[in-house]
């Protein structure tokens, strides 16, 4: 009769491999269930990506400036209807939009027109200005602005009943007009203006 061989235990070295294996795959599954819920048992949130960074946009600096210009030059035609509509002249706050000569000659010919009677109503309209020249290397930085002035709704009336003043029928009510501006330190003033008397 043949007799079994009696198996021979494992070696220590073997079960100690056998019992690290089977400790790391319990740690793992228990890691996965982990992470599957949060203590409440549900799902945790997505977290969004942080969105990219939007590409700065370097400005020109004399593209800047060339925008207050004009801006400057509008205000100073509101401003310039404010004072020929006020008959006291109080309202209009010309001395942000205007300095030397510009504003020294604006004043006088208002004063001239209320002294007379006279204020003038409606509005001037700008139409394509356009900053042809732009100096920003001299002592004060200085551009010109060149657009066409349109006056035909611009009316002097008389300051109390309102009837509107006669005028030349020949005079020009679309013109081209250049101006001046400079960079002072409280901002940019018209200094200048200088119609052409050509029609636009």
């Amino acid at each position: 009769m043949t007799r079994t061989q009696p198996r021979s235990p494992q070696p220590a070295v073997v079960r100690l491999r056998n019992w690290a294996v089977a400790s790391v795959a319990l740690s793992a599954v228990l890691t996965l269930s982990a992470c599957s819920s949060d203590s409440d048992g549900k799902a945790p949130a997505e977290t969004s990506s942080a969105p990219a960074p939007s590409p700065t946009v370097s400005v020109d600096p004399a593209e800047a400036a060339k925008k207050e210009v004009i801006a400057t030059y509008r205000g100073y035609w509101q401003e310039m209807e404010k004072l020929y509509a006020d008959r006291d002249g109080t309202g209009a706050h010309l001395k942000q939009y205007a300095a030397s000569a510009a504003l020294k000659n604006a004043t006088a010919d208002a004063e001239r027109a209320h002294d007379h009677g006279r204020v003038y109503i409606g509005g001037v309209s700008i139409i394509n200005p356009a900053v042809t020249e732009y100096d920003a290397k001299g002592k004060i930085p200085n551009a010109t602005v060149s657009s066409c002035l349109d006056i035909s709704k611009w009316q002097p009336v008389d300051a109390d009943t309102k009837t509107p003043v006669t005028l030349p029928s020949n005079r020009l009510t679309k013109y081209l007009i250049t101006s001046t501006l400079e960079k002072w330190p409280e901002g940019w003033r018209v200094i200048r203006d200088e119609p052409q008397d050509k029609p636009c």
